[in-house]
């Protein structure tokens, strides 16, 4: 089982499945938040109080560890450009490297990327040149190679460019909506930004894989389903979530009075299963 880095949680309960997990939270509990929801995997983490690290294949960048493995170097963090910056995305040859522009603007390679700006560099690539006259806040993901992955080219789009969709057609997901950053035909992996109207209802739902999401804009108040019992909270820019696979969440009480934009990774395929309410659930 990979670390999971952040999270609070001051009553943890350890099965085969979560262990690993466990023992990186508690390694942060002295960190917590007094108030933050109790969770048996990160959720309701604000970025903003997590403490600055410094990371060896960027120099002189500052970021928030949000998840990752430190045996295999797969992690996800928010990571900030310092102004005149200069090096390259810091591929190697077993991990793409993913990044979305969450404030400011960088070049990367030739293409400039401003607030919404999206690259994807898969693995075996040596990386492309990025930089910042001004500075930049970035989301910057390194992930372990997948033979099944069909897309072996850089991507390199601006969110701006790509259309609101309905995320689908069902009843339950009136109000939402999504833009495809990355899909891949072969692993199923998938990147993409989702919008939530207000006041958008939504329903308790199961995901088969792993889901990770970071709060881009607005609020949100959502719901863990923990052992049977909704555990609820509040977001805000900057929140963020890193949910195991076939937990549930969702419910009556996950809605945005303002509306609210997120954006998430799956790392394979993903299968949703509508939930009648919370309820136990077996996770091994």
């Amino acid at each position: 089982m990979e670390s999971i880095v952040p999270g609070c949680n001051m009553n943890i309960s350890c099965n085969a499945l979560l262990r690993a997990l466990c023992l990186a939270l508690l390694s942060n509990l002295a960190g917590c938040a007094a108030s933050a929801p109790q969770t048996p995997y990160p959720a309701f983490i604000q970025v903003e109080e997590l403490p600055d690290v410094f990371i060896a294949e960027l120099p002189g960048v500052r970021a928030k560890q949000l998840a990752g493995d430190p045996r295999t170097r797969r992690s996800s963090k928010r990571i900030l450009l310092p102004a005149d910056w200069q090096f390259t995305t810091g591929a190697s040859p077993g991990k793409s490297v993913e990044i979305f522009v969450l404030e400011g603007e960088i070049v990367l390679g030739d293409l400039t990327l401003g607030p919404g700006g999206y690259a994807y560099i898969p693995p075996g690539s040596t990386g492309l040149r990025m930089k910042t006259s001004r500075g930049a806040s970035l989301l910057y993901f390194l992930d372990d190679a997948d033979p099944d992955a069909v897309i072996q080219t850089p991507l390199i789009l601006s969110s701006d460019l790509v259309s609101w969709t309905p995320l689908s057609e069902s009843p339950n997901d009136i109000g939402l909506s999504a833009k495809e950053l990355r899909a891949d035909p072969g692993s199923g992996a998938r990147t993409w930004l989702m919008k939530i109207d207000p006041f958008a209802s939504q329903s308790w739902q199961q995901s088969s894989t792993t889901r990770e999401g970071y709060l881009v804009a607005g609020t949100y108040r959502g719901s863990e389903c923990v052992n049977g019992e909704a555990v609820t909270g509040e977001y805000v820019a900057g929140g963020y979530f890193y949910r195991i696979p076939r937990a549930v969440y969702g419910g009556l009480d996950a809605a945005s009075g303002d509306g609210a934009i997120w954006f998430l990774r799956a790392p394979q395929e993903e299968s949703l299963q509508t939930l009648p309410g919370c309820m136990p659930v077996q996770t091994e």
